[in-house]
């Protein structure tokens, strides 16, 4: 989880601008076009805010001071898209060169979207890397720095969570072909692994145990493991004022490398294990 700043394609000029950022302001022009490119970069996928290497997360530091010094050298603007009117720092992203965008999806400058995406209404903030073939379902929310792989679906209602301080934070992966239920929440961190099946309304954060019913074994915090079918659940802990119920994740089946997403079968699955499909 180490920052890439040493190959980072971010110029090395923002970390001096991050060094005296207390004195930024939209009156520094030459800051405001560094800080404009670097945030251009994340916009057209050459940057991005984190990436996994060697099966671990690897935070771009730079890249996320950038996004945060947009805020201090970018000044407040009006904008308006049809009947929306907007009046913010950062404006909506403009390029969506093979994008399915539907009306009503938002998304911000400075997130990349690859070709075959595809936005119901939903929102894409900044920093956020959504790969292809994937499909941000209605209502959903893809967080600041969020990284989506390829060929994933995003139910309906889904929160993807976000992050931005501070800069060496771990935002949320989420791997290629995995779905996410509705109305599931994926916060701080956390990581769905590759192929992985989110039950709908599961939670997982970044210290929520993620538990093998067939063992009784925890496998990890904030980690769901690659082609697993895994749902929200509670596990019994005792206090001095009684015994309480504390939320865990369930690894409830193993799928085989490389299975599609069935939705009548899964449904059966999660039927099998009394939870409602």
């Amino acid at each position: 989880m180490s920052d890439v700043t040493t190959s980072s394609p971010i110029s090395p000029a923002i970390d001096e601008l991050w060094e005296r950022r207390a004195e930024l302001s939209p009156a520094d022009v030459d800051a405001r076009h560094l800080v404009v490119g670097a945030v251009d970069l994340l916009d057209r996928g050459v940057a991005r805010a984190a990436r996994l290497v060697g099966g671990e997360v690897v935070v771009d530091e730079r890249a996320k001071r950038a996004i945060l010094l947009a805020f201090k050298v970018l000044g407040m603007a009006r904008s308006q898209v049809g009947d929306f009117h907007h009046h913010d720092r950062v404006p909506l992203k403009s390029s969506f060169d093979g994008v399915r965008l539907v009306p009503g999806a938002i998304a911000r400058w400075g997130a990349y979207l690859a070709p075959g995406v595809v936005l119901m209404p939903s929102f894409t903030n900044i920093g956020a890397y959504v790969d292809e073939g994937t499909m941000v379902d209605t209502w959903a929310t893809v967080g600041s720095c969020a990284q989506i792989g390829r060929n994933v679906h995003l139910s309906g209602g889904v929160g993807i969570g976000g992050v931005l301080e501070p800069p060496n934070a771990v935002p949320v992966v989420v791997e290629d072909d995995a779905l996410i239920g509705s109305r599931a929440m994926i916060v701080e961190g956390a990581r769905v692994g590759r192929g992985a099946v989110v039950g709908a309304g599961t939670i997982l954060s970044g210290s929520i145990p993620v538990i093998d019913v067939e063992t009784g074994d925890e496998l990890a915090r904030g980690r769901i493991p690659d082609w697993c079918v895994a749902v929200g659940g509670t596990r019994q802990k005792e206090y001095p004022g009684g015994t309480f119920g504390l939320p865990c994740v369930l690894v409830i089946k193993r799928l085989a490398p490389g299975q599609r997403h069935d939705k009548a079968a899964l449904n059966e699955v999660l039927r099998e294990h009394g939870v409602n499909a």
